[in-house]
C-alpha cells in the first residue's frame, strides 16, 4: 500500500499536510507544485488499497482525475475550501469541504484532528490572509502578541514562496519546504531550529515587497484598484501576498494584481474587499483559466486582447 500526498504549494496546503503527517507519520510520495498548479491529480498513479490525501486544490478542477483514482481502488481523503461543484459518490472517498470565506484547508484539518497541531493551522490561516480568523484560532493558546505576529509572518512568507510561473521562480520548491517544516510539531520549533530556511524566506519577501511598492496603479478609484507588475521573477513571487497586503490596507476596495508573462499573457490575482468577501471566484470563472474562492481568486492565463474586458468587468463587479 502506497501513501500519496497531493497538496497546494502555498502556506495553507503545506500547513494542512504538516498537521496530518505529524498526527499520522507516513513515508508518502509528494505531488505538488507552484500555487497556481492545481490540476495535480492528473499526476497520481494509484492502485487498489493506496491511500491518497488531497489538500487545498479545487475538486471542480480535478473531478475527472479523482474519479479515475477512485476507480483504481484507492481511498481518498479530500480537504479543500475552493468551489467544488458536483462531488462524486464513493465509499472510498472522505470529503472535508467548506467553501465559506472565513475557512481555509488548514482550519478544516485542525477541526478534523481536534486541534492537535493548532499552531500550524494558525500559520496556514494567516498565510491565506484570514487574519481575524487566525487570530481567533490562536486566542486559546494564550500567546503574546509578539508570538502571534511570528506565526503571522511565517504564514505570509510560506504563502509568498508558493507564487511563481515555475518552480525555478521559488526560493524553495513546495515539497522541499514541506519536508523542512513538517519535521516539527510546532512552527516555533521550526523557526528556532531551522533559522537558515526561515531567514531566506523572510529576506526574499522583504526585498520583493519593496520592489512591488514602487508600482503605481493602472486604474484606481474608491472601490477598485488594478496593478500590473512586470515580467520579472520577483513580481511573479510577490503577486499573491502583495494582493493580500493591498486588501488589508484598503479593506473597502477590491484589488486585481496582474503580472506580465513572457508570452504576452497575464497572471491575475483578485482579492474581494475585506468588508465584502465574496464574488472573486465568480468573476474569475468568467475567463477560461479562472477559479479560486469567494474572497481570493485568480486567472492563470489572461490573453492580452482580454485585458481591457477583464479590467472593465472587475471594476464594474465591485462598484
Amino acid at each position: 500500500m502506497a501513501h500519496i500526498d497531493v497538496f497546494n504549494g502555498d502556506a495553507d496546503g503545506i500547513c494542512a499536510l504538516t498537521q496530518l503527517r505529524n498526527a499520522s507519520p507516513a513515508d508518502s510520495r509528494l505531488v505538488t507544485g507552484v500555487k497556481r498548479d492545481i490540476e495535480l491529480l492528473a499526476r497520481v498513479e494509484a492502485g487498489e488499497g493506496d491511500e491518497v490525501t488531497v489538500l487545498d486544490v479545487s475538486l471542480d478542477k480535478n473531478r475527472a482525475e479523482l474519479i479515475r483514482v477512485l476507480d483504481c481502488g484507492a481511498r481518498v481523503l479530500y480537504a479543500d475550501h475552493h468551489f467544488a461543484g458536483d462531488i462524486p459518490e464513493s465509499d472510498h472517498l472522505t470529503v472535508l469541504i467548506d467553501t465559506a470565506p472565513e475557512v481555509c484547508t488548514s482550519m478544516l484539518i485542525n477541526r478534523h484532528l481536534g486541534g492537535r497541531f493548532v499552531e500550524w493551522a494558525v500559520v496556514g490561516a494567516f498565510g491565506d490572509n484570514l487574519l481575524a480568523n487566525a487570530t481567533e484560532l490562536a486566542r486559546p493558546l494564550g500567546l503574546s502578541e509578539e508570538r502571534v505576529a511570528r506565526l503571522a509572518n511565517l504564514g505570509t512568507y510560506m504563502n509568498y514562496n508558493g507564487y511563481g510561473s515555475s518552480l525555478a521562480d521559488l526560493h524553495f520548491e513546495p515539497a522541499e519546504l514541506f519536508r523542512a517544516v513538517s519535521q516539527y510539531a510546532s512552527p516555533f520549533e521550526f523557526m528556532e531550529e531551522d533559522s537558515d530556511t526561515f531567514t531566506r524566506l523572510e529576506t526574499g519577501y522583504r526585498e520583493d515587497m519593496a520592489a512591488a511598492r514602487g508600482i503605481v496603479p493602472t486604474r484606481e478609484c474608491d472601490s477598485t484598484a488594478v496593478f500590473i507588475l512586470p515580467d520579472e521573477p520577483w513580481a511573479r513571487r510577490v503577486s499573491g501576498v502583495y494582493s493580500n497586503d493591498l486588501a488589508n490596507e484598503f479593506p473597502a476596495r477590491g484589488h486585481a494584481v496582474l503580472t506580465e508573462r513572457a508570452d504576452g499573457t497575464y497572471l491575475v490575482s483578485v482579492r474581494a474587499p475585506l468588508n465584502n468577501k465574496t464574488g472573486a471566484d465568480e468573476l474569475c470563472r468568467r475567463f477560461p483559466t479562472g477559479g479560486g474562492r469567494k474572497a481570493a481568486a485568480g486567472i492563470n492565463t489572461l490573453p492580452p486582447d482580454q485585458l481591457d474586458d477583464f479590467i472593465d468587468q472587475f471594476s464594474a463587479f465591485y462598484t
